[in-house]
């Protein structure tokens, strides 16, 4: 990477929290500020069980991954708004069992590009791209994805943890559908989002993540299942991330911030939110 292609600081938000930032804290990470780590410790206070479902998130990652290079055959990834990067990475986690898996990052936080350039660097079959989800058509437009994925040979595409920045004003079901329509058969599509069944804690969820500036929309069940109505469900189909396709044993997540340790376990007493999604297939 060259100069001109490096995020300055004046690219880098100081004074907002943003979602990888705030979502990276909650693994464990470090690259973070206090504007990230106040919004965080108000969205607990109100919802405690946002530390866990956000961890169980990226542990489904590995096993979401792993199914699709080892039984679903995938050797190319697009992981949409991916996050600053942690253990266990979609490029590091499908080398595992596909040595020769090819990976594309996107996010539109500049720091995420920053941070992700400098750990691949030297990786020529990895990369990472700044660009927003929403605008589907300039990622694929993007010189990197043209160079590593073809789209004539199965992909997998990742939303993970992202579902709710997309409310129903940006039209999530042309971002979910726009690559999945150009892919080839055999295609995958693996999606999760925040889910609630109680209206009045949608809404103050809502609200109180769109105060922060954060794109927010906590769904139902049943809403995330209408919006992934094209799709064809792995099994278990889609459901609480905890219960898909549980591991005995899978890597471990960095340690929880010792701050936020009073919060680990809510999830337990708190099953009203929690992480929903799945694996589904191109039909």
């Amino acid at each position: 990477m060259n100069d001109h292609d490096r995020p300055s600081l004046a690219d880098i938000p100081h004074d907002v929290p943003t979602s990888a930032r705030a979502y990276g804290w909650l693994l464990g990470g470090k690259d973070n500020y206090e504007v990230d780590r106040q919004f965080i410790r108000g969205q607990l206070e109100h919802h405690p069980a946002g530390l866990d479902i956000t961890r169980q998130n990226r542990l489904f990652l590995y096993r979401a991954v792993r199914y699709l290079a080892a039984e679903a055959g995938i050797r190319q990834f697009i992981d949409m708004g991916c996050g600053l990067p942690t253990d266990a990475n979609v490029h590091q986690v499908a080398r595992d069992f596909a040595p020769d898996a090819r990976v594309v990052y996107v996010d539109i936080d500049p720091i995420v590009l920053a941070h992700g350039r400098a750990l691949l660097a030297g990786d020529s079959s990895t990369t990472v791209i700044q660009g927003d989800m929403r605008d589907q058509e300039a990622i694929l437009a993007d010189a990197e994805v043209e160079r590593l994925i073809d789209f004539s040979e199965p992909v997998a595409t990742l939303f993970l943890s992202v579902g709710h920045h997309l409310p129903d004003a940006d039209d999530p079901r042309r971002v979910l559908h726009t690559i999945m329509d150009r892919a080839a058969p055999g295609s995958h599509l693996t999606f999760s989002q925040v889910a609630c069944d109680d209206p009045v804690r949608s809404a103050q969820m809502n609200e109180q993540v769109r105060g922060a500036g954060i794109p927010w929309q906590t769904r139902t069940p049943a809403e995330i299942d209408a919006l992934l109505s094209d799709f064809d469900p792995v099994e278990p189909g889609l459901c609480n991330l905890v219960d898909w396709r549980p591991l005995d044993v899978q890597p471990p997540l960095a340690p929880v911030p010792p701050e936020l340790e009073q919060y680990e376990g809510a999830s337990k007493l708190d099953r009203g939110i929690y992480e929903y999604g799945g694996v589904l297939r191109k039909r």
